[in-house]
């Protein structure tokens, strides 16, 4: 491991053959998480079938377009573009193993020609979710579908995968009909001691509250992991978390030294393009075939979906005030313990929603839960900031989580508990996703 360091350009390790018998099974002690019911993410044995062996490719190739369709084209924020991600990668997934076999489809029974192509499936799924809910980027996907397209030998079963391949889009697209996205959902709590209300310098409303009532892609219900309440501002847990943020956090002045700086600046990139670039890098170098790549993005993406609904439900449930708020406030908080600063800045812009708990730690143990049980332990995870233009590699979810959850405080963004509790709750979700869902076939 070279945490905190520019990863080497080593070559990749190999990883032994894909099992593709009984589910692995493990358990969930305090923040370690090993997923139910899954089988180790390995390179598969080489197929029996007489259908050519299709090229991967066409999945992580769909996954950049995808971020350029949704962060770079829609400008989609916060971390919203794992919604649509989840879209895109359930019905890639559904196209793929409706063709190709080994895992149980999400939430649909149809099995595609036996002759089709997967590769043209997966690509004609993904342009159909893409163009469905973007069509301004037509021009994008367009293109991206014929360079897709152009790689399948012309022919019946390209022909077939393409019809499977938007059947297999419809399907997603008719679950998430009337789903609760974009709702008039609205936020009308009264500033009070505690409670959040807009922070400086934008003073900008609560960003996407429908969040909170969407209709989760996995959970049966936004609240099904709500953490409970925060800790009361005149706890000593408060305490301890008001003057860490206050003295590590701070724009000016702060007691962090220059690794810590660091790291900060690390994860204040956009996490979902970070996310996506390290399951497109984990795919490649592993060799995943066709079948485990889709599988591994639509895991992780509609996971990502269901933490941003979560997490957002935990916000708008409590209205926790954000630290820059309760520092220049503290004379208001009946704690005779913190001491105001009005002046108090924090090192970033505090985003536009409540504090607890930290979306982005609930999205980092979502994702590390469902890499640690896809792989069977390690998650050999990478990751790049544009920010400090470093690579970062990360043998075990443990590590990269403590690392996150450091940064969101250095940041000065969160109170230490909504890290802890974010990342618990995400890791929680993580394998409890992966015990229902995406599971191989008996």
């Amino acid at each position: 491991m070279a945490q905190g360091q520019t990863a080497p350009h080593a070559t990749p390790r190999t990883a032994p053959a894909m099992r593709h018998g009984a589910a692995r099974r493990a358990v969930v002690a305090g923040l370690s998480v090993l997923a139910l019911g899954t089988t180790a993410l390995l390179p598969a044995r080489a197929a029996t079938a007489v259908r050519p062996t299709a090229d991967p490719a066409v999945v992580t190739d769909w996954n950049a377009t995808a971020v350029d369709v949704i962060n770079k084209d829609a400008e989609r924020p916060s971390g919203e573009p794992f919604v649509w991600q989840g879209f895109v990668s359930a019905a890639v997934y559904n196209a793929v193993v409706g063709i190709e076999g080994r895992y149980a489809p999400y939430k649909w029974d149809e099995r595609g020609p036996a002759g089709a192509s997967s590769e043209a499936a997966a690509a004609a799924a993904a342009h159909r979710v893409l163009l469905e809910y973007f069509p301004g980027s037509k021009a994008r996907v367009d293109a991206a579908l014929r360079t897709s397209l152009g790689k399948v030998r012309d022919g019946r079963a390209e022909d077939e995968g393409v019809a499977f391949g938007r059947r297999a889009a419809d399907h997603v697209i008719a679950l998430r009909e009337n789903d609760g996205r974009g709702a008039d959902v609205p936020y009308d709590r009264r500033p009070a001691p505690g409670v959040w209300r807009p922070t400086p310098p934008d003073h900008a409303p609560f960003l996407n509250p429908w969040a909170a009532r969407m209709r989760p892609m996995l959970m049966e219900s936004p609240d099904r992991f709500r953490p409970g309440p925060p800790p009361a501002l005149d706890s000593e847990r408060y305490t301890r978390d008001f003057e860490e943020v206050k003295a590590y956090g701070a724009k000016h002045g702060s007691r962090r030294d220059a690794r810590q700086t660091e790291t900060a600046r690390f994860f204040s990139d956009n996490l979902t393009v970070q996310f996506q670039w390290s399951l497109r890098d984990y795919a490649e170098r592993h060799g995943l075939d066709i079948v485990d790549s889709a599988r591994l993005f639509a895991a992780a993406n509609t996971v990502g979906a269901d933490v941003y609904v979560m997490a957002t439900d935990s916000k708008l449930h409590y209205a926790l005030w954000r630290p820059v708020t309760a520092v220049r406030l503290a004379d208001t908080d009946g704690n005779p313990a913190t001491v105001p600063d009005q002046d108090w800045q924090p090192m970033l812009d505090t985003p536009p929603y409540p504090e607890y708990m930290s979306g982005h730690n609930v999205l980092d143990g979502a994702v590390t839960a469902v890499l640690t049980g896809l792989t069977g332990g390690e998650i050999d995870l990478r990751m790049s900031s544009a920010v400090t233009g470093t690579t970062r590699h990360y043998e075990t979810a443990a590590e990269f989580n403590r690392e996150v959850t450091d940064a969101r405080v250095w940041q000065g963004l969160h109170f230490r508990t909504s890290d802890v509790v974010g990342n618990r709750q995400g890791s929680l979700l993580g394998t409890w996703a992966l015990s229902r869902y995406f599971l191989p076939l008996a």
